[in-house]
């Protein structure tokens, strides 16, 4: 029998946006809002995305990436203080197959220019993954998208 790879990977992102953790705090919240800057990117297929923003409830977006492989984010959200934190739990499936595990924490602080956001992923990659350093730079062209929506 083949032995299964874990890789553990912890990661911080921080970004600052000019505008309030209220706006912020709203593209994450907003099923609109976050449909266009997490599952909407150059060159993706969305298949599926529904989310239910509350404190147990759960979010799928289903997509093909930009060649044609189908990819799927199943999260469950942990914890929502409005306009300060998310927590939240997701799996990552490529070619049917599960990828990763992660435990996610979203901060909103309130700065004179606006918000600080910090991102802080904690994630056990399974055989095959995109690994460490692809899902940081993932998350951070998504933070960088996320730039763009509070001012909608």
């Amino acid at each position: 029998m083949k032995e299964r790879s874990v890789i553990h990977s912890t990661f911080v992102i921080e970004r600052s946006y000019p505008a309030t953790p209220e706006r912020v705090f709203a593209a994450f919240s907003d099923p609109a809002k976050k449909r266009r800057w997490f599952a909407e990117g150059e060159g993706f297929q969305v298949e599926e995305f529904t989310m239910d923003f509350r404190a147990g409830g759960s979010e799928r977006a289903r997509f093909r990436l930009p060649d044609g492989r189908p990819c799927r984010n199943d999260t469950l959200y942990q914890d929502i203080l409005p306009n300060r934190h998310i927590v939240f739990a997701y799996t990552m499936t490529l070619d049917d197959k599960r990828i990763s595990s992660s435990q996610a924490t979203v901060e909103f602080l309130p700065v004179a220019e606006g918000t600080n956001l910090i991102f802080t992923e904690q994630v056990a990659f399974f055989e095959g993954a995109d690994g460490p350093q692809l899902r940081e730079e993932g998350w951070g062209r998504l933070l960088d998208q996320l730039s763009k929506e509070p001012a909608r």
